[in-house]
């Protein structure tokens, strides 16, 4: 609609000029300020990334810093949460907002599919170090992980060709982390359609990760040791539903706790 307009105010002053002579000066300067009129109204529909993080830090900090001095004052001698959480990446899972948890509550990773790989001290040691750190030095109680509806992630590992071509540099490699999920998928659910596969492997996909967890020997420790409880959760968020999940591995002692 802006151009069509742009179009024919040109098209009106090109007419004025073939008309009339002496024209092309004052032409030109109209024609100058309804584009720039045109940039103008392009550009107040774009989001200036600097002014949008101004702006929710100081709603932040007038809304929420300011109004619970106790609790920031609180925050800034430590952190003691309840909750380490495994989330996805996505944007409209956002964990803290889910869960209504506050500043201090959760410890939080993110990653693609909100996988938890199994122990490895080279291959994995970014996701080992958190856990590491939530569950010997803040001595977290609980560990979730929270699978989502329409999770780009395991559309992208149910994907995968049963020949292991790959066409991306790490999500492939990454989401096989849960690639017994879409077996198990695949073999029990084979007559469903393809959405209705990816969807029971988001809830699949979660009790692998609960699974790897058990891997790392301070979680197993715990577990056993009753401090430490693992749990699963999935959000729907097309329907605005939430299910949560423990699951009873019959742990047995480690032979070296």
């Amino acid at each position: 609609m802006a151009m069509d307009a742009y179009d024919g105010a040109v098209a009106e002053l090109s007419k004025l000029i073939s008309e009339k002579a002496g024209l092309k000066s004052v032409a030109a300067a109209k024609i100058n300020q309804i584009t720039a009129e045109l940039e103008a109204s392009s550009k107040s529909g774009q989001c200036d990334p600097v002014e949008r993080m101004k702006t929710g830090f100081l709603h932040f900090k007038t809304e929420k810093y300011e109004k619970n001095p106790e609790l920031y004052s609180a925050l800034a001698k430590g952190q003691s949460p309840k909750f380490m959480v495994f989330a996805c990446s996505d944007s409209r899972v956002c964990p803290s907002h889910i869960l209504n948890f506050q500043p201090g509550e959760a410890f939080v990773v993110r990653n693609i599919a909100n996988m938890v790989p199994p122990y490895d001290k080279t291959k994995y040691s970014g996701v080992g170090a958190a856990i590491e750190y939530a569950v010997l030095h803040l001595k977290v109680e609980n560990i979730v992980v929270v699978g989502h509806s329409c999770c780009g992630g395991i559309k992208g590992l149910m994907s995968i060709p049963d020949n292991g071509t790959t066409n991306s540099d790490f999500i492939e490699q990454w989401v096989n982390i849960c690639s017994t999920a879409k077996n198990k998928v695949k073999s029990e659910f084979k007559d469903l359609s393809f959405a209705d596969q990816c969807k029971n492997c988001e809830k699949e996909a979660v009790n692998v990760s609960l699974g790897n967890l058990l891997t790392y020997p301070f979680v197993r420790e715990a577990v056993v040791n009753g401090t430490l409880a693992l749990k699963g959760a999935y959000y729907d968020f097309v329907v605005g539903t939430l299910d949560l999940w423990n699951l009873d591995f019959k742990v047995i002692p480690s032979l070296t706790v």
